[in-house]
């Protein structure tokens, strides 16, 4: 078969670089390796994660908060069979969605694993054994990534266990020891900590989310703590080990002193590595850098080889879902002729905890790093009706602008809907809005956004009115 594009990989980037070229008009095939569609993220990612938090969230406030609410329960228990198998519904409905997606706009879909031949042919290795063999003008790699572990932990996967398996427990742990202060880790554990387990964080960096705005950091660690959370910081781990039922986690503490804990599950979350395994990337030449650990795109994500592009978690730059997506439209948009952009700032970051974090632009701390002046304001959710009525209360907004432009340079956020709510941080910033822009511009009442128009009047010349 010829194409005009094989997409490798059938995550968010892979599936939508897929079908916005088969939107242009280009003849598309995508290759997935597993037997469904959807990458990490729809089978053992964002979507089973997010499944469970909700499901975690709703058992929460029967528990903590119904009764403030009036309502009254009787013997409330956990149905953690019942949550697991919701949360594979979820999954065999959306990952089901991208198979209809590919029918809907005829995109050619290949089962097995893709590898290249030469940069215009593909090698497809079915399951069976047998392989077919396909050309192809342009190839997008799209192959996303594995969780990561440390040199000198040996993960069983039944105790010592990465996010994937913490998806796949058959049980809620006793004890579950959390190896990384980061968002995967801190979502997985809020989960069982809600449903009722000892949650452990070691974490080797001085603050919990050390890529987001310290404050963000500060202000997560202080609710997650309320749900019983307990935290390592500036602990370096240096074992994990599981005999029988029981794990031992043993890490130095900042004075240089050696401890341990000892729990029923041990969950390492210290990042992802890029995926590039049986793509026979030798065969082509391909130029890879961060120790071969990405693969090295130039401004329109195409690699040292003409023809094949790169996005995703295999390539430069955070590893998030909506990332690769942009990514898989801006090629497809490049390969058509077109001339897309990405700004690579304006791409949001959030923590699906509760309360959720989100982020875009500039830090504080990024900030000051470059030498900007800039001014800062900010509004409690505890000054916010909306957030009082839902007993939401947690959490702040902070809107950072440049002291002489007024231009929004930055917008973080920690409370209730705050990964919804941050659109409006990036729409603001993708039209380079003022503080005052967003500021003047009418929020209904009573929301939760309100907070954000708060923290813009703060941002211009203090002029908050509900603090």
């Amino acid at each position: 078969m010829q194409y005009d594009v094989i997409v490798i990989g059938s995550g968010p980037g892979g599936y939508v670089a897929a079908i916005r070229c088969a939107q242009l008009g280009l003849k598309t095939a995508c290759i997935e390796k597993y037997g469904t569609f959807g990458g990490t993220c729809l089978n053992v990612g964002c979507i089973p994660s997010k499944a469970l938090l909700d499901s975690s969230e709703h058992y929460h406030n029967a528990a903590h908060t119904f009764k403030t609410h009036g309502i009254s329960l009787d013997n409330l228990q956990v149905d953690f069979g019942q949550m697991i198998k919701r949360k594979n519904e979820v999954v065999a409905q959306t990952t089901g969605g991208i198979a209809f997606l590919f029918k809907k706009n005829k995109i050619d879909a290949y089962q097995g694993i893709g590898s290249f031949k030469d940069k215009n042919t593909i090698i497809v290795k079915k399951e069976d054994g047998s392989e077919e063999t396909l050309t192809t003008k342009n190839v997008i790699i799209a192959t996303g990534s594995k969780p990561s572990s440390l040199p000198f932990i040996q993960l069983d996967k039944k105790r010592v266990i990465t996010s994937t398996e913490a998806l796949e427990l058959t049980e809620v742990p006793k004890h579950l020891i959390l190896i990384g202060g980061g968002v995967i880790g801190l979502e997985l554990g809020s989960v069982y900590a809600r449903l009722g387990a000892k949650v452990s964080v070691v974490e080797f960096m001085d603050s919990i989310i050390p890529t987001m705005d310290k404050q963000l950091g500060k202000e997560l660690q202080k609710t997650l703590q309320k749900i019983g959370m307990e935290f390592y910081l500036g602990h370096k781990v240096t074992g994990a080990k599981a005999e029988g039922d029981e794990v031992t986690v043993t890490f130095d503490t900042p004075k240089g002193e050696h401890k341990e804990l000892k729990g029923d599950y041990c969950l390492v979350a210290v990042g992802r590595v890029a995926y590039t395994d049986s793509l026979g990337l030798e065969n082509i030449g391909l130029q890879v850098e961060d120790r071969g650990k990405k693969i090295a795109v130039d401004e329109h994500l195409e690699t040292s080889v003409k023809g094949v592009y790169a996005i995703g978690d295999v390539v430069r730059g955070a590893m998030l879902a909506h990332k690769a997506e942009d990514e898989g439209t801006f090629v497809a948009e490049h390969i058509a002729g077109q001339k897309p952009h990405i700004n690579y700032n304006l791409i949001p970051g959030v923590v699906y905890t509760w309360p959720e974090v989100a982020s875009v632009g500039y830090t504080e701390e990024q900030l000051k790093e470059k030498g900007v002046k800039y001014k800062a304001g900010s509004f409690p959710f505890k000054a916010s009706g909306r957030a009082r009525a839902s007993m939401d209360t947690d959490g702040f907004v902070k809107v950072l602008a440049d002291s002489t432009t007024d231009e929004v340079l930055g917008i973080h956020m920690i409370g209730p809907r705050a990964a919804d709510m941050i659109a409006e941080g990036v729409v603001a910033m993708e039209y380079r809005a003022s503080a005052e822009d967003i500021s003047r511009m009418s929020h209904a009442h009573p929301t939760y956004t309100e907070a954000i128009r708060e923290a813009a009047l703060a941002a211009t010349d203090n002029r908050a009115i509900h603090i």
